[in-house]
């Protein structure tokens, strides 16, 4: 792996010099975009909208819409905004990780300590697994400031970008069913449900099937031949009642256990 940032931790007083790598990868099937007629790939360009010109990569300036117009911003405004270059990860205090909401959650890094941090980064490591707690902190990647947690996945410490607040849209225009009556009975079978498909977390039981079924798709017809693909159909309850719907569920649960 390549490393994406060379910076600190600041742990205190203590310096921990690290290089984070990206714990993530897209697992995604590239596909590109052709012309149907001779399978020729489409390339976009930068069209003006009133002339229908292609518009010189150096013409292009970025502006903001108002009511008026546009304010057009220069290289200089966006270097007066930009948070001071740092290339230090500052811990800002020490949370529960339950208290983090997951909406919260968005990307995820390796760190690994240069030679010289070394001890202070399993300090720190251990440190983090007998509190239980994850450091809040802040640091700069690619002119932007991100917020993140550090945490530690078993020997590694990792640093996990996490949302503003103002990132998150507020769920109120959203419709639910607050005004739902739900009786202890119906509650009850509920969470027998629950308790009934309830097991331990584990992520490994858990493949893409979609792009596997794609890449067996597009193998067979590299080949000149198209596979079968069998599709479960989900069945729906016979009954409207909420309360029989949960009863055949549970039944349905200890039959395939």
């Amino acid at each position: 792996m390549r490393s994406i940032w060379k910076g600190s931790i600041g742990f205190g007083l203590v310096n921990i010099p690290i290089k984070l790598y990206s714990a993530v990868q897209n697992s995604s099937i590239g596909l590109d975009m052709l012309d149907s007629r001779d399978h020729s790939r489409i390339r976009f360009q930068r069209i003006n909208e009133k002339s229908r010109k292609e518009v010189p990569y150096e013409k292009i300036v970025k502006g903001y819409p108002t009511d008026d117009g546009y304010v057009i911003l220069e290289d200089k405004d966006f270097e007066d905004a930009s948070p001071e270059k740092s290339k230090m990860i500052e811990i800002e205090s020490f949370v529960n990780m339950d208290e983090i909401d997951p909406i919260y959650y968005e990307t995820s890094y390796y760190s690994e300590p240069e030679t010289q941090g070394k001890k202070a980064y399993a300090l720190l490591l251990q440190s983090l697994k007998k509190s239980k707690k994850a450091g809040l902190a802040r640091f700069v990647l690619r002119s932007n400031e991100n917020l993140c947690i550090i945490h530690p996945i078993e020997k590694v410490i990792v640093i996990t970008k996490i949302r503003f607040a103002e990132e998150i849209r507020s769920p109120e225009e959203i419709l639910t069913p607050e005004d739902v009556a739900v009786n202890k009975k119906e509650l009850d079978m509920g969470l027998a449900l629950v308790n009934q498909y309830s097991s331990k977390f584990n992520i490994d039981q858990f493949k893409d099937e979609y792009r596997h079924e794609l890449l067996k798709i597009i193998e067979a017809k590299a080949k000149g031949v198209r596979p079968t693909i069998k599709k479960l159909k989900p069945q729906k309850a016979a009954e409207d009642n909420l309360y029989e719907q949960l009863m055949q569920s549970l039944s349905s649960t200890k039959k395939g256990a």
